[in-house]
């Protein structure tokens, strides 16, 4: 296979595009690398068009190693011909090859092998050529009775050579895509509740049946793990003289003495080894891709929750709710350190809310608290009941957010959370990172185990390794589309910027801690274990505040740096214009100029002079300020303050695939169903939402008893 051709027309490029990302990708370069220091190598591709690249790549190239394996395993049982050695290389996926592979596999012990193993392969190669017109069909099996190898009758004979010759249908690589492909489109899973503890969680699965071709991810999943956990059954309903015929039209029974045999035959190998094999295959087929959906959709939540623009220049209270233990404070400045800790307790069962207001207001008063972060997990609620009533006494403008506290506990607890905060206990070290999330969410997020962030669904149930693949991924796009301070940022952070490992960043900062905060970019290159190579895939993403070199605080790379200085000659500007910010006029320069011209004289491609320009313009810019900045609050709303018609503002939470969540100030997030986000037709709420949107929505109806709360935001539009 010509992968570069082929994967050329998948993703509709360049075959020079192509080479060059195989070339990139094949010398070590990463994805966010690639995506904004090699843009003229591949057509500004972004970088999830590279990573889709980099995993199609992977799938091809190990589909041509399987093909070598099994060329090569068929070749040593001396049955590879010319033919089907080109269906083996023409072959299009994974499930295609091993159907081409499944007869020569080696096989457990089957009533097919242990046939043959009696010596009965040619009674049935006899019957399949269906030469015999007349006769008797036990008088051709009497010939291959043999009580030695148990074969005592002539019935014996027949039937096992009819176990070979089913089998045989059941291996047919043509038989069963034409099988698996009418099965997909036209089967339905039925599925019935049994009696169980936890039958309302599946309730609506009970006696439910829907067309495979057509059910949701979600839908997929809940049944599956409604199966795993022994609460219903799933059975298949297809349409079975369908499925007859598609076999006997590759099949061909003629006339002749066998052949209602055959047909008997051919229904006992759809029903005894086809069906129940496809069912197995076509059930994995369907959660692989409802998995592979989640992990996208998980995906695409996380993305917007990491990029939520930091809260700068605050000093924040952190606020871990509790009720017996106490709810526990940490105050952080305005570049997160640690300045106070203490303990209130103003929920039940101690409902000291005077003394713990005293406390509040000395923290407040005393380190200049702007902004009261509040987790949202047990006994949230009154804890921020407890800071809105406060907030109205105060005489200093206070207000307050509720922080998503998803993960906070497993940071907590984990090594990462020890070595940072080693005199802390548990509790104390969630309230430090429930501050940090509201001042910095990339900085704090980053610390935990992304599948505990809590913005997918069904995540448990995924693949593992795949789903920490992804969202690895996610996480290295955000924090190096960032950029990270050299001279500040934790280990953690530093292991996901480009060409940095967990190692390599701890050597950073014991350089940084031994030897002062680093001056400029190539002091890197004095760093243990970091090379000429990791430097070129790292720096451009690793910022120096107040540095030597003004670039330094950009996202301009080292190896442009002399380009960057032919610009700014061509226009009689210098570095400390830069400083100065006496250079917004340079875009109007170079449209007047002309940019080919000006990227030729400065020996660069016109995106990279664009991302240069667009750098030192602003340098040390944060491409998070432009995003909406967090919903603060200062009062609030309970769930019995509700009621329909309320027109409200929120922050979608978390996107699904049947709607999203939306957090409206109330302990419980409201559900915005599909239908409801919209007057369009949408396959997907995310077409329309991303976590972090503040949205208006109307409150469409509330179920106090079950705590749920349903919204609408195309209604929300139309009362407008």
């Amino acid at each position: 296979m010509d992968l570069t051709s082929k994967l050329s027309q998948e993703f509709d490029l360049k075959p020079e595009y192509s080479q060059n990302l195989i070339n990139l990708l094949d010398e070590g370069c990463t994805v966010p690398f690639i995506a904004r220091y090699r843009k003229e190598m591949h057509g500004t591709l972004d970088d999830q068009t590279i990573r889709a690249f980099s995993d199609r790549l992977i799938y091809l190239r190990n589909l041509e190693k399987r093909k070598e394996e099994i060329i090569k395993l068929i070749s040593e049982q001396e049955k590879l011909t010319p033919e089907l050695e080109t269906k083996i290389k023409n072959a299009l996926t994974q499930t295609e090859l091993e159907d081409i592979y499944r007869p020569f596999r080696p096989k457990r012990q089957t009533r097919a092998t242990i046939a043959i193993s009696k010596g009965l392969q040619p009674l049935a190669d006899l019957i399949l050529k269906q030469k015999q017109t007349s006769g008797d069909v036990l008088d051709f099996a009497k010939e291959y009775v043999n009580t030695e190898k148990e074969v005592n009758t002539p019935e014996d004979a027949l039937q096992g050579a009819l176990d070979i010759i089913a089998e045989l249908i059941s291996d047919d690589a043509d038989i069963r895509k034409a099988l698996r492909e009418f099965l997909f489109k036209t089967a339905f899973i039925v599925t019935t509740l049994k009696p169980s503890e936890k039958v309302n969680t599946y309730l609506m699965y009970d006696n439910y049946k829907e067309q495979i071709c057509k059910m949701p991810g979600h839908r997929i999943l809940a049944i599956n793990r409604a199966e795993k956990e022994d609460c219903l059954k799933v059975n298949f309903e297809e349409n079975v003289d369908k499925c007859l015929d598609i076999i006997k039209n590759n099949f061909k029974i003629k006339e002749s003495i066998f052949k209602e045999k055959l047909e008997e035959t051919v229904v006992d190998s759809y029903n005894r080894l086809i069906l129940p094999s496809l069912q197995r295959e076509i059930r994995n087929e369907m959660f692989d891709n409802a998995a592979e959906g989640a992990i996208k959709m998980f995906e695409l939540n996380l993305k917007p929750l990491l990029m939520q623009p930091p809260l700068k220049h605050k000093v924040i209270l952190g606020l871990d709710p509790a009720y017996r233990t106490g709810c526990k404070l940490a105050v952080i400045d305005e570049n997160g350190r640690v300045l106070d800790t203490g303990v209130i307790y103003p929920t039940p069962p101690h409902n000291e809310i005077e003394k713990s207001e005293k406390v509040i207001a000395m923290l407040i008063k005393k380190h200049g608290i702007s902004v009261i972060s509040i987790g949202n997990g047990t006994a949230s609620k009154e804890c921020e009941i407890f800071v809105a009533n406060l907030i109205k006494k105060l005489t200093v403008p206070v207000s307050y957010m509720v922080v998503s506290e998803a993960g906070a506990s497993v940071y907590s607890a984990s090594k990462l959370g020890a070595e940072e905060f080693p005199d802390y206990d548990v509790s104390l070290r969630s309230a430090v990172s429930i501050a940090r999330r509201l001042q910095d969410p990339l900085s704090e997020l980053i610390k935990i185990d992304v599948k505990s962030i809590g913005v997918g669904q069904y995540q448990h149930d995924m693949p593992q390794k795949r789903l920490t693949e992804v969202l690895d991924g996610v996480v290295e796009d955000c924090v190096n589309s960032v950029g990270v301070d050299l001279n500040t940022a934790s280990p953690r952070l530093l292991s996901f910027v480009s060409g940095l490992n967990s190692s390599v960043a701890k050597n950073i900062v014991l350089y940084r801690e031994k030897n002062g905060a680093f001056k400029q970019r190539t002091d890197l290159l004095n760093v243990a274990k970091l090379g000429g190579k990791a430097f070129e895939q790292c720096a451009g993403f690793l910022r120096i505040v107040n540095g030597e070199n003004i670039l330094d605080n950009t996202a301009v790379h080292p190896e442009s740096y002399d380009s960057a200085q032919k610009l700014l000659k061509l226009f009689n500007l210098t570095s400390e214009d830069i400083k100065n910010g006496n250079i917004s006029l340079l875009p109007s320069l170079v449209d007047s100029y002309g940019v080919e011209k000006v990227a030729k004289e400065c020996e660069l491609g016109v995106p990279t002079l664009n991302d240069i320009i667009a750098e030192i313009i602003k340098p040390g810019r944060d491409i998070r300020d432009s995003l909406p900045q967090p919903e603060l609050r200062s009062d609030l709303l309970s769930l019995e303050d509700l009621k329909e018609g309320m027109i409200l503002k929120g922050t979608v939470r978390n996107v699904v695939d049947f709607g999203a969540f939306v957090d409206i100030g109330v302990h419980q997030d409201g559900l915005v169903h599909i239908s409801e986000i919209c007057d369009r037709y949408i396959k997907h709420p995310s077409e329309e939402l991303t976590v972090g949107d503040i949205v208006k929505v109307k409150v469409i109806g509330v179920d106090k008893e079950k705590k749920r709360i349903s919204l609408s935001i195309k209604k929300a539009i139309d009362a407008e």
